[in-house]
């Protein structure tokens, strides 16, 4: 089955996603929170980068997980442009 391509609404979404998620890592470093959240450092630089635009479901629950960032929030992100809280 192939997927079709991401509409400029879903990649949009999937930067704001990736920015929120680089502020609420702060300072916490990328390969800490990668290996917390259960993936490979270079999926959550794609992520925060915006080039991997819509990760799996799993990979936004883990990285919820790990940085403290209730799911709800990150899904507000993807559906509006609201900016995350940094984590302290």
């Amino acid at each position: 089955m192939v997927r079709p391509p991401l509409t400029p609404e879903q990649i949009a979404a999937g930067q704001r996603l990736g920015a929120a998620l680089r502020a609420a890592r702060g300072g916490r470093g990328l390969v800490e929170v990668a290996l917390a959240a259960g993936i490979s450092p270079e999926t959550l630089r794609k992520i925060e980068a915006g080039r991997l635009p819509a990760p799996a479901f799993g990979t936004v629950v883990g990285l919820s997980q790990a940085l403290g960032v209730p799911l709800a929030e990150l899904a507000e992100v993807w559906l509006a442009d609201e900016p995350v809280r940094q984590a302290s």
